[in-house]
């Protein structure tokens, strides 16, 4: 059988994607471990993306699928009346796309994670009567995912009570490395790897009076801002671990008691998964203003702090590291759920095995 995986534009759609993927890939291993491929279950797995946005720097040489296809879509969202109707036009031509991909490859489901590089894909999907199961990333729905939920073979959220799966495709390393905190000895400012200025701020400003109490910083500042940022720690005279990208979050997060971060799903539920109390500052401008309420989420619940850019008070900062954070900490481990991408993948094999 053949599943079909499209969405994507930026990481955060991406993301799942890969997750889901790789248990896939993995459950394929264990099937074909005897020889008997394909008649043992094996699932054939085909990408669907756009030219636009991150989907062919992530997936373009992933050899894990059998074939990638990039189409020319952008987004309907924010563009003026001329740019609407070209993202329209280039939208019914990439769904005709589509749909001769999906019957090339005898498509059995379609699993889409959202953003404009899903819409062909997913409508196509529907047209050709093939099952549609939808991945939300956020708690505010995004406007492609609202408009195909009614039509989903399955609609899955971490938010969402109905949701037939509420665990977050999370990587296992997170649970492992989580423990319990219950006095701030360091903090980690999380920004992205591309940086959030808000937090590089807030940072800084924190950074002597940290330094009096003993407390450590980790501070991703993002790429573009490493040398700078690093230079104005030096000039307070303040130690810190300064970084952008790295494959290491999950240690550098175990390292530490205390987070500010922007309120990006994955990384949202990575600091549930290793129970580390977090102040979010979400980034203001994402859609939906989704950002904030994924952080409501688990403020709603008693497990986090949010403040918005233009509300950030340093000494309300300060404050929230004196507060008793064991009951946070270990509240978080409880509310999420493992195996997530176990859970996604088994659920795509029955609805292609039921098509």
């Amino acid at each position: 059988m053949s599943i079909v995986m499209t969405g994507g534009g930026t990481g955060g759609h991406l993301v799942i994607i890969k997750a889901v993927k790789e248990q896939l890939v993995k459950n394929n291993g264990r099937q074909t471990a005897g020889g008997d491929g394909p008649q043992n279950g094996e699932v054939n797995l085909v990408y669907i993306g756009s030219t636009i946005g991150q989907d062919r720097k992530w997936f373009g040489e992933d050899s894990d699928f059998e074939a990638k296809y990039f189409l020319e879509t952008r987004g309907v969202v924010n563009q003026g009346a001329m740019g609407k109707i070209k993202s329209l036009l280039m939208l019914a031509k990439a769904i005709r796309q589509a749909m001769k991909l999906l019957e090339r490859h005898q498509a059995s489901v379609v699993f889409s994670v959202g953003g404009f590089s899903s819409a062909a894909t997913s409508i196509a999907a529907k047209l050709k009567g093939i099952p549609l199961v939808i991945h939300e990333q956020n708690a505010a729905l995004g406007s492609l995912n609202k408009l195909l939920k009614p039509y989903a073979t399955a609609f899955i959220s971490s938010y969402l009570e109905e949701s037939p799966i509420h665990a977050y495709p999370i990587k296992q390393i997170f649970f492992e490395q989580a423990h319990i905190r219950k006095k701030v000895g360091k903090i980690i400012f999380l920004g992205g790897s591309q940086g959030a200025q808000a937090i590089n701020r807030l940072a800084l400003a924190l950074a002597p009076k940290l330094k009096e109490r003993g407390i450590g910083i980790i501070h991703q500042a993002g790429e573009k801002n490493i040398d700078e940022v690093k230079k104005q720690y030096a000039e307070l005279g303040v130690d810190a671990e300064v970084f952008g990208f790295t494959t290491k979050l999950a240690e550098l997060m175990n390292e530490a008691d205390f987070a500010i971060a922007r309120a990006g799903a994955s990384t949202l539920w990575e600091l549930a998964a290793t129970g580390l109390p977090t102040l979010f500052i979400p980034y203001p401008y994402a859609a939906s203003d989704h950002q904030y309420y994924n952080a409501k989420f688990l403020v709603d619940k008693g497990l986090a702090w949010v403040m918005r850019e233009n509300e950030i008070d340093e000494e309300k900062v300060l404050a929230l590291l004196d507060e008793a954070l064991e009951e946070k900490s270990r509240g978080l481990i409880d509310v999420v759920e493992r195996d997530g991408s176990e859970q996604i993948a088994a659920l795509l094999g029955r609805a292609a095995s039921a098509s």
